[in-house]
């Protein structure tokens, strides 16, 4: 048996957490054993009828807050689930009102006996009251969302832009890191939101990497190359300390955020595909943004509520739209970038 996924699913004063979760577990594999761990303190549980329907084998744990009474008896209830379901997968559901930090201690103690994998925490906050919490319940908001892998700002859909920034700076402010989702929750496909779990999303890196392979593979070819050209000059004299053709030379190989110039940017604003088009042809001919050897992005279209995908190479473009994605990003890879141009271009 492989190691079991454990993904700790925490909302703050409770906050839409049932309707994600359950949007989560329609987004898993078919395949996929899950036991849902929920633990309740003085809230209403998810229908058991929906989760009796999908399969999932609840173990309910109601007699107080899994951060707090129960850390003692965690590993216990923890082993006798995994012994008894063997799942590949275990959500628990903590009380809104603990400090994450205590239940990913408790997962990791648990994880000393059992082969568990901590795979995510989500904290989902009403994004009308970040502000509020912060102020109002300081050290276990805070703990919240300094431990979350992922935050969840719902209600989204009932807030303008410049609302939806500020609470996005609030919690940056708090955990600088964090993978935000600003996208309404009932606008992304379950199969998104489970990957979105299962990623570390950082899009820049994901694109950094892959323009390092490209620029790998091109050298490799491009040595190959050179060295069939030059393999008989190198018989046709012999060798020595002193030698300067080159055969003794070193390759040196360099990390992509050592050779190229990156700027990318999350919670983007939602743009004119029009304009979106022209800023993009720009990047791709050659202009004072710099050099910009690959770009990526999706965003929100401003007239519509699509959403606007694109790929750009040199010389190259393509637009198309695509399904909603947990916030507006961009990234653009290249060399002599003029990151503030960039940022104006795609934010004004």
């Amino acid at each position: 048996m492989g190691r079991t996924k454990v993904d700790i699913i925490s909302g703050f004063l409770g906050a839409g957490k049932t309707t994600f979760i359950k949007r989560l577990l329609e987004g898993r594999p078919d395949n996929e054993k899950t036991v849902l761990i929920e633990n309740e303190f003085g809230e209403v549980g998810i229908d058991g009828g929906f989760l009796k329907d999908s399969g999932i084998d609840i173990r309910e744990m109601n007699s107080g807050c899994i951060c707090c009474s129960l850390v003692g008896d965690f590993s216990k209830n923890l082993k006798e689930i995994l012994d008894k379901y063997r799942p590949d997968r275990v959500i628990i559901e903590p009380s809104g009102v603990g400090k994450l930090s205590d239940v990913l201690k408790a997962v990791a103690d648990a994880a000393e006996e059992s082969r568990l994998e901590n795979n995510s925490a989500v904290t989902i906050v009403d994004a009308k009251k970040v502000r509020l919490y912060a102020k109002n319940f300081g050290e276990f908001f805070n703990n919240q969302i300094e431990n979350a892998k992922v935050v969840v700002l719902s209600r989204t859909d009932i807030m303008d832009r410049e609302k939806i920034d500020e609470s996005v700076k609030e919690v940056r402010k708090i955990n600088p890191d964090v993978k935000i989702i600003d996208t309404p929750v009932n606008e992304l496909s379950s199969k998104k939101l489970f990957e979105i779990l299962e990623t570390d999303g950082n899009f820049e890196k994901e694109l950094l990497r892959e323009v390092q392979l490209k620029s790998s593979h091109s050298h490799e070819e491009h040595e190959h190359h050179s060295h069939e050209h030059e393999h008989h000059s190198h018989e046709e004299h012999e060798h020595s300390e002193s030698c300067t053709c080159g055969c003794h030379d070193h390759h040196h190989h360099h990390h992509a955020d050592e050779v190229f110039d990156s700027w990318g940017s999350e919670q983007m604003p939602p743009v004119e595909e029009g304009k979106l088009r022209e800023i993009l042809e720009e990047l791709a001919e050659g202009s004072d943004y710099g050099i910009v050897l690959r770009a990526k992005g999706m965003l929100r279209d401003k007239n519509s509520d699509k959403w606007i995908y694109f790929d750009l190479v040199p010389g190259e473009v393509v637009i198309r739209n695509g399904e909603p994605d947990y916030t507006g990003k961009v990234c653009v890879i290249g060399t002599k970038l003029n990151t503030e141009k960039l940022e104006k271009a795609f934010k004004s």
